[in-house]
């Protein structure tokens, strides 16, 4: 298959953007990127350092020009962080300058996949669950609003969710 373009992958924490992108773009030849990892390169510290000095504000100004750079390389995989989706610019930057792919999880699929990382400033909560009902409430209509193809991870495999991006790019 020729190269589709540059690939944005979004969807909640859990839903497999890092890993799944890895190997996405190692099976089309193309470079990976990820937002939140370009972010610490940036800073030189890790997520939950970046919200408690400076806010999830101060963050997500940080996310939104990340991803604007990152957007504009051409033939790159990016995974993007659960809440890039919030930022009106990013949406328009995605949307714009590449596919979009929404890997949707349900939530007890993020439950299991995020139960022991500390890395995750929002589930610092005394109900992660809840927390994460609440921010698919808000995301979920933007993820999909904004992605050309949606597909579910659920109890699949990495490479099998690979595998059926590949086919339905191919279709498209």
């Amino acid at each position: 298959m020729n190269k589709p373009g540059s690939l944005f992958l979004t969807g909640p924490m859990g839903a497999g953007k890092s890993t799944i992108g890895r190997q996405l773009a190692k099976q089309l030849g193309m470079t990976f990127c990820d937002s939140d990892s370009e972010i610490e390169r940036r800073t030189g510290v890790d997520i939950p350092l970046i919200f408690e000095i400076e806010g999830e504000a101060g963050f997500r100004k940080r996310e939104c020009a990340v991803i604007d750079e990152l957007t504009q390389k051409p033939d790159i995989v990016l995974a993007t962080g659960g809440g890039a989706i919030l930022d009106p610019e990013n949406r328009s930057n995605l949307r714009q300058r590449g596919r979009v792919i929404y890997l949707h999880t349900p939530v007890d699929a993020q439950i299991a996949r995020t139960a022991n990382d500390r890395n995750r400033p929002l589930l610092q909560t005394e109900n992660p669950r809840q927390r994460l009902e609440e921010l698919m409430q808000i995301r979920e209509p933007l993820y999909r609003e904004t992605a050309d193809l949606v597909i579910d991870t659920a109890g699949k495999r990495v490479r099998d969710v690979v595998r059926e991006i590949i086919q339905l790019l191919e279709l498209n």
